[in-house]
């Protein structure tokens, strides 16, 4: 390319396509980024409470305490 091209008001049209497209790009991986951090946090939360309804179902079956003697 011509030095003289990207001098000129309005640049060159490659080159603008092109940050026009990696600006694109970038915008969409930070919305993915922050829709699978907020997946991630929800999973997160739902296996926390799985977890309770295990402990809570295992202390009504009388097992509760076993599992927690077996690590102790």
């Amino acid at each position: 390319m011509d030095a003289r091209t990207s001098e000129g008001p309005h640049g060159d049209p490659l080159r603008d396509a092109a940050e026009h497209l990696l600006q694109e790009l970038q915008e969409h991986f930070q919305a993915l980024t922050a829709a699978l951090n907020l997946r991630m946090e929800d999973m997160g939360n739902r296996i926390e409470d799985l977890q309770k309804n295990v402990n809570v179902l295992m202390e009504q079956a009388g097992v509760g305490n076993s599992t927690e003697e077996q690590t102790t």
